[in-house]
């Protein structure tokens, strides 16, 4: 599932007009990598809740910022099986 998620993340910055050419699971989201400001980073979190089923809190936007994108994968995996076994 990670690599869908990966593949799902990739678009979705590439849509919103990132690039993603650097990036791998290194990379961090924020400053320190891929640059994402926080709106980024917000729009990205709604498109992965709408695709993938997920929640997440409005105030995690900035503890994404310091996942990198292998974390990040990770944790959406998570919260997507977590929500389909209840």
């Amino acid at each position: 599932m990670n690599s869908e998620i990966r593949q799902f993340l990739f678009d979705s910055l590439t849509a919103m007009k990132y690039s993603t050419a650097d990036m791998d699971d290194d990379t961090v989201l924020g400053p320190a990598g891929a640059d994402l400001e926080s709106l980024a980073l917000a729009e990205l979190s709604l498109r992965v809740e709408d695709h993938f089923g997920v929640r997440f809190d409005e105030d995690e936007a900035e503890r994404f910022a310091a996942m990198t994108v292998g974390e990040f994968c990770a944790e959406v995996a998570r919260r997507a099986q977590t929500a389909t076994a209840t």
